[in-house]
């Protein structure tokens, strides 16, 4: 390194593979781990934090005994390059420290990583997540304790084979041992971490809080949700769409009525299987969704995984990591989600459909923040009748068709209704759940096998 090459560098100021020291103590050597734990980077002795070059003095042995002091303090034990460079007079030590390739390395017992231009002390969950990925595993691949086989759904089991099948991206057997066998979910009869998230027979109670709110202190509703990961899903995604709003749009010389969700439901679909597939599972904190008037926001009680960044995420070219492997497979397998990392760039493209909306997320150090928000104003400029004013008629019409189907065939289907109204099935499992709010109505036995109860007049 020459001398103009130094002072470009230290033109650039302290950064994330950039630091300097006036003098060689602990604290160089703190960096030194952070480097080592992150993208590596370079250290320059004798130099001030503003950027002056101060200097500092070495004889012939001065470096080794740095190099050995930073092998007795590090393990596995850090070996950095070195070099001098001399300006005006003034020696400065580069310390050139590498990325390591398993990590996490320690100083003491003490592991750090470096953020931006500063040194950040590992938790117990980052010390395990960075020696996962960089040994290219996963925790939720790894054995659940003390479970077996017999603790997990066969009919769940056999339910997703059928799912993975049918969507043709991989063929499982039917027999839910030989599936999960092939997956690595199942190992001499033990189940993985993702095996008992997914499929589990005893409720883990890994919980997903959604609560509708007049304001941040004033709850109008609230449900928690636990339970297999896919029955979460789908239940988490009625729940919210229970609480929002739709619109009508009136289009052509039939009225044809287009239902207008007051959200792109795609996008909340990807914000919540986000939440599952990428959340610690470690952590006792839940998933918490939160429904306002104008705006829904998610919190992952997960930061972000690995070395993606709020910036990468704003681009439709970003690679992303993930925490929970075999999780993630078994959601692409069932078609759930269409590839990895590309999760962000559709919920742009479907927010873009909504003129006032805006898609919002900022990564913390205890969990990842994301949601929507809008102004209240027409969804077009196509006539557009509301739900909170106009479409009230229309709704209680919907409303006596479904009902006066309930009361002359009890047994009726969600496709039935859907004839009937011609509303779309979201638009169905929307005013059902609505009616069960108010208890209207009543669903006594079985999806396949069991019937609708009036409970009262929706005038009443």
């Amino acid at each position: 390194m020459d001398i103009y090459e130094l002072q470009n560098i230290i033109s650039q100021g302290e950064n994330e593979v950039v630091e300097f020291k006036r003098n060689f103590n602990n604290d160089a050597i703190i960096t030194i781990n952070a480097f080592a734990n992150s993208k590596g980077g370079i250290l320059f002795i004798g130099v001030a934090n503003n950027g002056l070059i101060m200097g500092v003095s070495i004889n012939n042995e001065t470096i080794q005994n740095w190099i050995n002091e930073i092998k007795n303090k590090t393990a596995p034990a850090i070996i950095p390059d070195s070099e001098i460079i001399e300006t005006d007079g003034k020696i400065v030590v580069a310390l050139k420290i590498s990325e390591y390739p398993i990590k996490p390395v320690s100083i003491r017992g003490r592991y750090y990583k470096r953020i931006g231009n500063s040194n950040h002390l590992l938790d117990l969950s980052e010390i395990s997540n960075q020696y996962l990925r960089s040994t290219q595993n996963s925790w939720d691949a790894y054995p659940y304790i003390d479970s077996v086989f017999s603790d997990l759904n066969v009919d769940k089991i056999k339910q997703f084979v059928k799912k993975v099948n049918e969507a043709g991206r991989f063929h499982l057997p039917n027999e839910p041992i030989e599936a999960l066998s092939k997956l690595r979910m199942l190992k001499d009869n033990i189940p993985t971490n993702a095996a008992m998230i997914l499929f589990s027979e005893e409720n883990l109670l890994y919980n997903v809080h959604i609560g509708r709110f007049k304001t941040a202190s004033t709850i109008i509703a609230d449900k928690m949700i636990n339970g297999n990961l896919f029955d979460v899903l789908e239940e988490s995604m009625q729940t919210i769409i229970g609480h929002l709003k739709f619109a009508f749009e009136i289009t052509g010389k039939s009225t044809q009525r287009i239902e207008i969700p007051e959200y792109p439901l795609d996008a909340i679909r990807e914000l919540l299987l986000n939440s599952l597939i990428h959340r610690d599972y470690q952590s006792p904190t839940d998933v918490q969704i939160k429904i306002y008037d104008h705006s829904i926001t998610f919190f992952n009680p997960s930061g972000l995984f690995g070395e993606i960044t709020e910036e990468d995420l704003k681009t439709d070219f970003y690679h992303a990591s993930t925490r929970n492997k075999q999780i993630a497979e078994a959601f692409y397998l069932t078609k759930d989600i269409e590839k990895y990392g590309s999760g962000f760039v559709r919920i742009r493209k479907g927010v873009a459909q909504y003129p006032t909306m805006k898609f919002e997320f900022k990564n913390t150090g205890y969990g990842f923040y994301s949601g929507f928000s809008y102004t209240k104003q027409k969804i077009s400029s196509k006539t557009i009748l509301t739900v909170d004013k106009t479409v009230d008629k229309t709704v209680d019409k919907t409303v006596d068709k479904i009902l006066t189907a309930i009361a002359e065939k009890q047994n009726v289907t969600i496709s039935g209704l859907q004839h009937l109204t011609g509303l779309s099935r979201r638009g169905v499992e929307y005013h059902i759940s609505k009616l069960k709010q108010r208890n209207i109505i009543e669903r006594i036995g079985s999806k396949k096998e069991g019937y609708w109860n009036i409970i009262k007049n929706s005038k009443d």
